[in-house]
């Protein structure tokens, strides 16, 4: 299946919230250069902790804000959100071509969705200086998207330079 090769149907931020997030996160982006947008952002992770909405804004925040701890927990939870809707499995790790290959069409979306999640989280971790993980993340997305459309192949070669660059050490 050729991830690019699909009809864009059933988009994240088209999804309906809880009552009162999309004023929140419109509260947070007008705040942010006071430095007051965190507050609602965070009022709208209470109202709704599953929101991809609030997720991506809450990730979008901490990562501006150079927070890269906080930028990968928003990240990694929305991953969590994402995978029962592709039926991928909990680790990461045990996923196959097959689970992309065999996927209905009308889920596309969401699985690229899933693969650019999990490549943000490869970033972060890249970093945040977790080498192996990242390094990971990359190589399973490349083995995964052989024609390299989700964009983890340049992002594996920086994380093996810099690795050798300074002589990297396993923390394994």
């Amino acid at each position: 299946m050729d991830l690019l090769d699909f009809e864009a149907q059933g988009l994240y931020f088209e999804e309906p919230d809880v009552a009162g997030v999309n004023e929140l996160i419109a509260t947070a982006a007008e705040n942010y250069a006071g430095g007051d947008a965190e507050l609602p952002l965070l009022k709208a992770y209470f109202l709704a902790p599953e929101s991809l909405n609030v997720l991506v804004a809450l990730n979008r925040f901490y990562y501006y804000q150079h927070r890269l701890e906080e930028a990968l927990a928003a990240t990694t939870k929305a991953l969590d959100v994402i995978r029962p809707t592709v039926a991928f499995p909990e680790d990461w790790r045990d996923l196959q071509s097959s689970h992309i290959s065999d996927a209905p069409a009308n889920l596309l979306t969401w699985i690229r969705l899933y693969l650019f999640t999990l490549k943000a989280i490869g970033f972060l971790n890249m970093r945040l200086e977790n080498l192996d993980l990242s390094q990971a993340i990359f190589e399973k997305l490349v083995e995964l998207d052989a024609k390299d459309r989700i964009g983890a192949q340049g992002l594996l070669e920086l994380v093996v330079k810099r690795k050798t660059d300074v002589g990297w050490v396993s923390a394994a």
